[in-house]
């Protein structure tokens, strides 16, 4: 059905297909035809970061920013979803158009600026769900927030997700606010990482129950960049990283006319790069700290070399505007085919 539909959906604006489309699945849920558009893969469970997954592909953060569409993501069949990225406060994110497909290259670029409705509405939004999946919380900051009070916005986040949260993932790596990728500098991330670590465990004990946080990084890091960020990763204990968010290198698209866009690149241009630095924190984190690997997944072969490149899940939401709702079984089938074995290892 997907075949059929994306034309129409292509020759309509990417924010306004976006919506029509979240808009159509959310109708189909209700209407019991959602069947009609993905087959949910057979469970393949996965146990990461103390949760055990029914498989390890999941819903990367962006596409439903304030879990308005939980219950009819949830029902397509990944094994988790994460929703966001939100913020303390509203905000309508960067002047339109923010978003740009590149057909040619299966790739989009975005500056979005996390457009969302506030911290509030998403925490609603996601207790009135019947989604009873595991559902991760990405969480940012607001854009006229200074990057000296960050943390302030990131703790006022975590502690009003915590609760409906399995996992809060920390985004530190939007191109799309601007200096929100110098928080990844050393000494400030650990600085930031250690007041976040002491909140997580501290609502830990209010809620009787730990969530796990986690890391997100750019693809667009050095080699002594990433050596610093495995170091704080290490010596903070945190839960796990991210790789990776969108890359703001555009010379594999030069050729395409929207490669001059300002704005993250993702889709299967994305892939190598945000393998390889997934798979050099892999080797600096020796299986200490857990790794969900995302960009540029399209097929099941790309999935699967996310595993073999140290990751315990993967993320999917590009390949999804690419190849649609089919994707998600199809990276399941091979993982299972390829890797086999019980709990997915």
């Amino acid at each position: 059905m997907y075949r059929t539909l994306r034309p129409l959906l292509f020759a309509l604006a990417p924010e306004t297909a976006h919506g029509l489309t979240l808009y159509g699945l959310d109708v189909a849920h209700r209407s019991e035809l959602l069947r009609f558009v993905a087959t949910p893969p057979a469970d393949f469970p996965v146990d990461a970061f103390g949760i055990r997954f029914p498989n390890p592909i999941g819903l990367a953060a962006g596409l439903d920013k304030n879990a308005d569409h939980l219950d009819a993501l949830g029902a397509l069949g990944f094994g988790f979803v994460e929703v966001g990225t939100t913020t303390p406060r509203p905000q309508p994110g960067n002047p339109k158009p923010r978003m740009f497909r590149l057909p040619a290259h299966e790739a989009i670029i975005n500056r979005l600026g996390f457009n969302n409705a506030g911290v509030d509405a998403l925490v609603r939004n996601a207790e009135k769900s019947s989604y009873a999946g595991v559902l991760g919380i990405n969480i940012g900051k607001n854009k006229d927030t200074p990057n000296e009070k960050a943390v302030d916005d990131y703790l006022f986040c975590l502690e009003r997700v915590y609760a409906r949260a399995s996992y809060v993932t920390v985004n530190i790596s939007s191109p799309n606010t601007q200096g929100l990728r110098d928080l990844q500098e050393e000494e400030t991330l650990r600085r930031f990482i250690g007041t976040l670590r002491e909140a997580q465990e501290r609502l830990g004990a209010q809620h009787g129950t730990r969530k796990p946080m986690l890391l997100k990084i750019a693809p667009d890091l050095a080699e002594a960049e990433l050596d610093a960020i495995a170091e704080v990763l290490l010596a903070s204990a945190v839960d796990g990283v991210i790789c990776t968010n969108t890359t703001i290198d555009h010379s594999a698209v030069a050729s395409d006319p929207q490669s001059q866009e300002t704005g993250g690149l993702s889709g299967r241009p994305l892939m190598a790069r945000a393998t390889a630095v997934q798979r050099g924190m892999a080797e600096r984190l020796k299986g200490k700290v857990g790794i969900i690997g995302v960009g540029g997944i399209l097929d099941g072969d790309d999935a699967v070399a996310k595993l073999d490149a140290g990751a315990s899940l993967v993320q999917v939401y590009s390949g999804l505007i690419y190849r649609g709702p089919a994707l998600i079984a199809e990276c399941v089938d091979e993982i299972r085919r390829q890797r086999g074995g019980a709990d997915g290892r």
